[in-house]
């Protein structure tokens, strides 16, 4: 307080208490994180799984003529983001270059033979099922169409899947590579 010329008292402001300052600092970092937790709670919401196929198959990607992928051989596709593997048998497969565990993108290393997650070191071989763990389950697919011997991956149709099946293998027709 402080006295003026006339003998008034005036009131000046005090600064607040260390106490008062920290209770108000608390309550806006708490305001803060409730609203975070809600927009992630909207966001998960939001984005939903609507099932096994999801995407449109607007995204067909041509990847090459068919013999001009080696047998035993996995090629990345940067634009599209996949790898198109040729199996053994001469069918294809392209496998999603995103790790199902918790999506890190995961590179072919060619010396031993499998897809090696950086983050979390899941592992997957040529086909996209797991070698090791944490991720639970093989790599997505895309569907695979080959005309004229033009091999084309359709990348807005990513498949989940549990496990590696022949049937998810396309193959160029008898009379036409």
């Amino acid at each position: 307080m402080i006295r003026s010329n006339r003998g008034k008292i005036k009131k000046t402001a005090e600064p607040p208490s260390r106490r008062s300052f920290l209770t108000i600092l608390w309550t806006v970092l708490g305001i803060a994180a409730i609203g975070e937790l809600i927009a992630v709670i909207i966001t998960f919401l939001k984005r939903g799984k609507t099932g096994k196929i999801s995407g449109k198959s607007e995204n067909l990607i041509e990847a090459g003529y068919a013999d001009s992928f080696p047998v035993n051989s996995v090629t990345a596709n940067i634009q599209g983001r996949f790898y198109l593997c040729r199996m053994a048998d001469g069918g294809f497969l392209a496998l999603s270059s995103k790790c199902t565990h918790l999506g890190c993108t995961v590179p072919w290393e060619e010396k031993e033979k499998r897809f090696a997650c950086p983050c979390h070191g899941s592992s997957f071989d040529s086909n996209g099922s797991v070698i090791t763990a944490p991720a639970a389950r093989p790599l997505d697919m895309f569907p695979v169409h080959i005309e004229n011997n033009m091999v084309k991956v359709d990348t807005g149709k990513r498949i989940e899947r549990e496990k590696f099946l022949k049937n998810q293998l396309t193959y160029v027709k008898k009379g036409l590579s």
